[in-house]
């Protein structure tokens, strides 16, 4: 029976943590780690493809990602409906 307890409380921790974890994105998203980890890796992908780093394409990409994942996407999904957003916005 205590381990069955152990798996709810620490499943419904992650399941709380998740939640707020979105609401916090959506307070804070110019600032959070998540984002700043998105920025460096979208620079990081552009500079390898070889082509000129933009910044404002960078935030929008950054912010499309972050308002997909608090939505519940999950991060994969975002990052593909992101690109493809990215790419018909600003014709790349």
């Amino acid at each position: 029976m205590g381990s069955i307890t152990k798996h709810f409380v620490l499943g419904s921790f992650f399941l709380l943590f998740g939640f707020l974890n979105s609401e916090y994105l959506a307070e804070t998203k110019n600032n959070s780690i998540i984002n700043l980890f998105c920025l460096e890796s979208f620079k990081s992908e552009i500079l390898k493809a070889n082509l000129n780093y933009d910044e404002e394409i960078a935030k929008d990409s950054c912010n499309c990602y972050l308002e997909e994942f608090r939505k519940g996407t999950s991060h994969q999904n975002s990052i593909i409906e992101c690109k493809l957003e990215t790419k018909k916005k600003f014709k790349l």
